[in-house]
């Protein structure tokens, strides 16, 4: 399972499929995190723009999420992993209560993920993902797979990771996990690679993985995460966020990539709760569901699978 530096690894292989395909997850991140979020996600996953999305249980409009996901168990519908509440007038705090490493000053999930790496302890990281991921369980979801916000076990930001109980966590579980085997494009995630032996501890972790049995990606890819030129005469239009989208999708090499965007309703709701970039989480939602992306998905040859195609792997139902 464990592939040379820069190669595919042999998951497409195991998924059944031709030697040298190009398969891609689009998938939907922050999935309950507001209601713009739900808004904009359940239409895409009920029409089939999107292969899954992930459920930020702490967040104030997860009920609305777990109850749509437990209604309409055909949707693939995994637990994105939160340690961390980014925005200033808009917060949520962890399952596991206040009184733990986990909480800032104010009693909140803290905003930089290197606060996440510098205070809190194992025990309360493992302690709270296992809440969030029983949550989701009990609220009658059947998860496909865990991935993580702002990418807060990676220990991309100090060095110090809490891969070990997240990992530990999907193989007891049964469920992949979103690490990919490259930091290929990862700067455009906004999540900082951590240095120059960057590699060498995503490595180790993916090595981590496969001693497990934790199915992962070869790639995990997005397009930026700012609006470019926000608040200026020269700020990127839709067409241009869809050019660079066309573009992304082309580059897809062999392997199994995921794609992950935040698609939501643009207004005053999303406005209010975020603290930039809220024309791009709606030029997401508007471009999943546009034919030109279909469009090049066909002529590229690209094959859409869904992380339950990857649990199944991992289940040996496969």
């Amino acid at each position: 399972m464990t592939a040379a530096h820069g190669a595919p690894s042999d998951l497409t292989a195991r998924l059944g499929l031709e030697p040298g395909a190009r398969a891609i997850i689009l998938n939907a991140d922050d999935f309950g995190m507001c209601r713009a979020a739900n808004r904009g996600v359940v239409p895409l996953l009920e029409a089939g723009h999107l292969d899954s999305a992930t459920l930020m249980v702490p967040c104030a409009w997860a009920p609305e999420a777990l109850a749509f996901a437990a209604g309409n168990p055909a949707v693939d519908v995994g637990v994105h992993l939160v340690l961390t509440s980014e925005w200033t007038s808009y917060r949520w705090r962890p399952l596991t209560g206040a009184g733990t490493s986990l909480v800032d000053a104010a009693g909140y999930f803290p905003t930089q993920v290197v606060d996440v790496e510098t205070q809190a302890t194992e025990a309360d990281v493992a302690a709270e993902l296992t809440a969030q991921l029983d949550a989701a369980l009990a609220a009658g979801v059947d998860v496909s797979h865990l991935d993580n916000h702002m990418g807060s076990v990676y220990g991309l930001a100090t060095g110090r990771s809490f891969l070990g109980p997240v990992l530990r966590l999907a193989a007891e579980r049964g469920l992949p996990f979103r690490l990919p085997r490259s930091l290929e494009r990862l700067e455009d995630t906004g999540v900082d690679p951590g240095g120059s032996n960057a590699q060498q501890v995503l490595d180790t972790a993916t090595a981590a993985a496969d001693e497990l049995g934790v199915v992962i990606v070869d790639r995990l890819w997005t397009h930026p995460f700012a609006l470019a030129g926000e608040g200026t005469d020269d700020v990127e239009s839709y067409e241009d966020v869809k050019a660079g989208f066309l573009d992304l999708l082309r580059a897809v090499g062999p392997g199994v990539t995921e794609i992950f965007l935040h698609p939501m309703v643009p207004g005053d709701e999303l406005t209010d709760a975020v603290d930039f970039a809220a024309p791009k989480r709606g030029y997401e939602a508007r471009l999943l569901a546009d034919p030109d992306v279909a469009a090049t998905i066909a002529a590229e040859g690209l094959v859409r699978v869904a992380w339950r195609d990857l649990r199944a792997v991992q289940r040996g139902e496969r």
